[in-house]
C-alpha cells in the first residue's frame, strides 16, 4: 500500500504540534500557574516558626514552601547545609525530598534537543528543495516524449478509409514484426516516414494505428516541444529521444508537426545560431549519421511538405512520403459509420446522404458533424440522433449557428431577400450539378443570410467553364440588387472577395487566359515569422501586370453581363422567390425547384 506524502506531512506535523504541547505542559506551568513569591532564608524561617507552613519541598538548593492560605514561597539554601541547621525539623514540617535523578530527560529534550532537531528537519527541507530544484535543471535537456499507452490500442481496423496509406504503413509494421522476411531479400525498410496532408485527414490516428499494429515501443512527441528559449536546448532533447529509442530498439518514434523545427535552413534570421536550426541538424545526424540504428523508424506528420528542408526529405532519412488526401464519398460514409458507432442513431438516418453533402470535409470536420448533432439532440431532449438533426450540424459546422436573435429592418430583409435569390437563380441555371440545398435569410455566422448548394459528386478537376459559372453565380446577389433597388450594398463584399481571387488565380495560375497564355505568373514567398503565404514575388514586368489586371477585369464583366442577362429573363422567377423567402425566411430545394 503506498502512502501518500500529503499525508505522511500531516502526521509529521501532528507529531510537532504534540511535542510541543507537551513542552509547554511540562516545562512552561509558570505560563499556566502563579510562580512561587521569592523571599530570604531569614524570611522564610520566619514562617516556620510562626507554624504557617504547610508543606515544604526541597529541590537540590531549591526551598519551596506551601502555605496554609494556599500561597507559596521560595527561598535557597547552602548547598552544604541541611533544613536543621536553619531550625526546621522534619517532625514538625512535612518535607519532601525530590529525587533529582527523576524527570531530568524532558525538561533536557525540550529545551536542548529538540530546537536541534527542528532546526535539522528546516536544514533538510530546504536542501530538498534545492535537490529537486537542481534535479529539474539537469533534466531540462531531457526529452519529453511520451510512450504510447498499449492497454487502449488503435488498430487500422478502426482507421476508415486511407487504404493506400495503411498499406504503406503496413510494411513499417511487418518489419518491425518479421524483419528476417525483408533482410534475407535484401531490402532495407525507410527509416523515415513522412505523412503528409491536410489537418483532419488522420496522419496522428494512422501513427497510433502503426503504435497498435506494431506491438512496439512508441514514442510520441510534438516538434514544438524540442524548441526552448535556450540555445543548444533542442539538440539536447533530440539526443536523449534517440538514445531512449536506441534502449528499446526496435521501437518507433513519431513526430508531430515536424514543420515547426523542419522548416528550410537559412530562411530566418539567426544563422546557424539559429535554435530552431541546430534542433534541424541534430536530427538529421540522428537520422543518417555515423551512429544510426536501423531498428529505429521515425514517422513524421505535416501538412506543410513544400516548407522542409530538403536535407529532411532526401533518401536515408525521410525517404519514403505517405500522402493523405481528404475522404471521397465511400470514405466519409465509413468514418461517419465509425464515430456513429457508440451513439443512438435512428434507423431511418442515412448517412450516405449526409456523406453526399459534405464534400471537402475531413474526418475531423465529420467527427464535429456527429458530435454536433448530438449535442443539437441532447438540447431538444430526445432520446435518439435523427437525420434533421444531422443536417442541421452540417449547417452550423460549415456556416456558422443561427442568429436569429439579429433583427434586421424591413428594408435590409427586403434586400438580403433578394441577394439571396438571385444567388439561388443563376446558381441553379449555371451550376445544374451542384443542386441548390437551402436558401436562407436567417443570419449564420457573419452573413445576413446564404444560399447552400451540394454537388451530386466529388470533383478533382475544375475546368474554364466552371469557374466562370462561380464567378457569375457570387455576383448575382449584387447584380440582383442592383435591378430591384437601383443601388448597390456593402452585403457582396465577401462575394467580391472571392470572385476577384477566382479570375486573378484564372489568370496567373492555371494558364486560363487567352491573352497572357500558359504561363504561371507570381511566385508565392512565404514569410519566415508570420508563417503565412502573405507575400508574392513578382516576376514580371509592369507591362505584364497592366495585362493581368485587365484580364481580371474582364473576366469579371463578362460575369456581371452574363448574370444581369440571366436574371432579366428569369425576373419573374427572382421576384417569386425573393417574396417566398420574405414569408418564410427559409426555402428548400423542393420549394426552388417548383418556381424554376
Amino acid at each position: 500500500m503506498k502512502t501518500n506524502p500529503n499525508q505522511i506531512r500531516y502526521i509529521i506535523g501532528a507529531i510537532i504540534i504534540f511535542l510541543l504541547v507537551s513542552a509547554i505542559f511540562n516545562v512552561s506551568n509558570p505560563l499556566f500557574s502563579k510562580p512561587p513569591k521569592e523571599v530570604t532564608l531569614s524570611e522564610f524561617v520566619a514562617e516556620v516558626n510562626k507554624d504557617n507552613i504547610k508543606e515544604i519541598k526541597l529541590d537540590n538548593n531549591q526551598v519551596i514552601a506551601e502555605l496554609k492560605d494556599a500561597s507559596k514561597i521560595k527561598t535557597y539554601k547552602e548547598a552544604t547545609a541541611t533544613l536543621s541547621d536553619y531550625g526546621i525539623k522534619p517532625e514538625n514540617v512535612p518535607i519532601n525530598v525530590k529525587n533529582p535523578d527523576a524527570g531530568t530527560f524532558w525538561p533536557t529534550f525540550f529545551s536542548v534537543i529538540l530546537p536541534f532537531l527542528l532546526l535539522g528537519a528546516f536544514v533538510f527541507f530546504i536542501f530538498r528543495q534545492a535537490q529537486g530544484a537542481n534535479t529539474k535543471a539537469l533534466s531540462f535537456g531531457k526529452s519529453a516524449a511520451k510512450l504510447a499507452n498499449l492497454k487502449n490500442k488503435i488498430m487500422f481496423k478502426d482507421v476508415a478509409g486511407l487504404d493506400e496509406a495503411k498499406q504503406e504503413l503496413f510494411e513499417v509494421v511487418e518489419f518491425l514484426r518479421h524483419p528476417e522476411k525483408f533482410k534475407s531479400l535484401g531490402a532495407e525498410i525507410p527509416k523515415g516516414v513522412l505523412l503528409v496532408g491536410p489537418p483532419g485527414v488522420g496522419k496522428t490516428l494512422l501513427a497510433k494505428a502503426v503504435a497498435g499494429e506494431a506491438g512496439v515501443p512508441f514514442f510520441s512527441i510534438s516538434a514544438s516541444e524540442f524548441v526552448e528559449m535556450f540555445v543548444g536546448v533542442g539538440a539536447s532533447r533530440v539526443r536523449d529521444l534517440f538514445q531512449k529509442a536506441k534502449r528499446n530498439a526496435p521501437t518507433v518514434i513519431f513526430i508531430d508537426e515536424m514543420d515547426a523545427i523542419g522548416r528550410m535552413r537559412g530562411s530566418g534570421l539567426g544563422g546557424s545560431h539559429d535554435e530552431r536550426e541546430q534542433t534541424l541538424n541534430q536530427i538529421l545526424v540522428e537520422m543518417d549519421g555515423f551512429d544510426t540504428d536501423t531498428r529505429v523508424i521515425v514517422l513524421a506528420a505535416t501538412n506543410r511538405p513544400d516548407v522542409l528542408d530538403p536535407a529532411l526529405l532526401r533518401p536515408g532519412r525521410f525517404d519514403r512520403r505517405v500522402v493523405l488526401s481528404l475522404p471521397d464519398k465511400r470514405e466519409r460514409e465509413e468514418i461517419l459509420n465509425v464515430h456513429a458507432k457508440n451513439k443512438p442513431i435512428e434507423k431511418s438516418v442515412n448517412l450516405g446522404t449526409i456523406a453526399s453533402g459534405t464534400p471537402g470535409l475531413s474526418g475531423a470536420d465529420l467527427r464535429n458533424i456527429v458530435n454536433e448533432a448530438a449535442i443539437l439532440a441532447a438540447r431538444k431532449n430526445q432520446k435518439t440522433i435523427t437525420q434533421s438533426d444531422l443536417q442541421e450540424s452540417i449547417e452550423k459546422v460549415l456556416l456558422g449557428p443561427e442568429r436569429k436573435s439579429r433583427l434586421l429592418s424591413k428594408k435590409e430583409k427586403e434586400i438580403t431577400a433578394y441577394h439571396e435569390a438571385g444567388h439561388a437563380i443563376v446558381g441553379r441555371l449555371l451550376k445544374p450539378n451542384e443542386p441548390i440545398h437551402k436558401i436562407s435569410i436567417i443570419s449564420r455566422g457573419m452573413a445576413l443570410g446564404y444560399t447552400w448548394s451540394m454537388p451530386d459528386e466529388d470533383k478533382y478537376l475544375r475546368s474554364k467553364g466552371d469557374f466562370e459559372a462561380d464567378i457569375a453565380m457570387l455576383l448575382a446577389g449584387r447584380v440582383a440588387e442592383k435591378m430591384e433597388f437601383g443601388q448597390l450594398t456593402t452585403g457582396a463584399s465577401n462575394d467580391l472577395d472571392k470572385a476577384s481571387k477566382i479570375a486573378r488565380d484564372m489568370v496567373q495560375i492555371y494558364g486560363m487566359s487567352d491573352k497572357i497564355g500558359p504561363v504561371t505568373l507570381g511566385q508565392r514567398e512565404e514569410l519566415v515569422f508570420l508563417g503565412k503565404e502573405l507575400a508574392q514575388h513578382k516576376n514580371y514586368s509592369e507591362k505584364i501586370a497592366s495585362i493581368i489586371d485587365d484580364e481580371v477585369e474582364r473576366i469579371i464583366a463578362q460575369a456581371e453581363k452574363r448574370t444581369t442577362e440571366l436574371l432579366k429573363k428569369n425576373k419573374s422567377k427572382l421576384e417569386k422567390l425573393a417574396q417566398l423567402l420574405l414569408k418564410k425566411e427559409t426555402v428548400s430545394k423542393e420549394a426552388l425547384e417548383e418556381i424554376i
